[in-house]
This record gives structure tokens, C-alpha cells and sequence, in this order.
């Protein structure tokens, strides 16, 4: 329960994010009027014995679950990790937990409920006990409760 709300969450908080990445197509103000592309010869047809094969696009693989995960963690850690060390904190973690339960009405600023809902996540995703939650902890964390 804890991973999808984890992930459910970064996903909501990135999106936004995601979407601003994408370079705005810059204005002009009088585009130059342009001439039309002259139109290619005709080619000639190929004998019917030798047709040629018609190009197919690829289709595009979809994105595992993973890959999204990543995308979402790698955008978001930075806003989070306030020392800028490359691991969170359990107050750092705390912080985005919170902010993932922000709209969860059972989940009150400062209740002793959502702490103890953040200890039990962040001991779960430090699997290493080190005391602060990489990157990769917290990709195999959320990818491991979609599982």
C-alpha cells in the first residue's frame, strides 16, 4: 500500500514537471513567405514480380514500469535531497512523504499516523540500513510494490 501511494504520488507531482521539459517552438513575428517544394518526379513502377516491400514503422516499445519509476524518482530526488548529497535523509524522506499524502484527508500534517506511516517506509526502502535512502533504493522500493 505504501508503494503505490509512493509512486502513485511522484507520478502526480512529476507529470507537471514532465511536461515543461519540452522546448517551447519559438514566434515569429512575420514568418518570410515561402515557396512550395517542387513536387518529385514519378518514379517508375516496379515490375509486379519485383515489387518493393512498403516500410512499416516501428512501433514503440512500451515503457516498463521501471523505466517509469526512474523517470519519476531521477526528476523529483533533487527537489528533495536538500543537502544535495545523493541520498535522503529520514527528515528529507519525511518531507516527501508528506507531500505525496498531502490531499490524503486521513493523513494529517504532524499526526503521529502519517509519522509512523513515514518510519515504516523509509525502514523499508533503506534496505541497506545506512540511515538515508538512495536513488536506486527508492526505484527498487516503488518497482518492487508494483510487482
Amino acid at each position: 500500500m505504501i508503494r503505490y501511494a509512493i509512486l502513485a504520488g511522484a507520478m502526480l507531482a512529476a507529470a507537471p514537471a514532465m511536461a515543461q521539459d519540452a522546448p517551447a517552438a519559438p514566434q515569429q513575428a512575420n514568418p518570410a513567405p515561402t515557396t512550395p517544394a517542387p513536387a518529385p518526379e514519378p518514379a517508375m513502377p516496379a515490375p509486379a514480380d519485383q515489387a518493393a516491400p512498403v516500410a512499416q514503422p516501428a512501433p514503440a516499445a512500451p515503457q516498463s514500469t521501471a523505466d517509469k519509476v526512474a523517470q519519476v524518482v531521477e526528476a523529483q530526488f533533487p527537489n528533495y535531497d536538500a543537502d544535495a548529497n545523493g541520498s535522503l535523509n529520514k527528515a528529507e524522506f519525511g518531507t516527501w512523504m508528506a507531500s505525496l499524502r498531502a490531499n490524503d484527508p486521513a493523513a494529517k500534517p504532524g499526526s503521529a499516523e502519517l509519522k509512523k506511516w513515514t518510519e515504516q517506509a523509509f525502514a523499508q526502502t533503506d534496505t541497506d540500513k545506512s540511515k538515508s535512502v538512495t536513488k536506486a533504493e527508492l526505484e527498487a522500493f516503488l518497482v518492487k510494490g508494483q510487482g
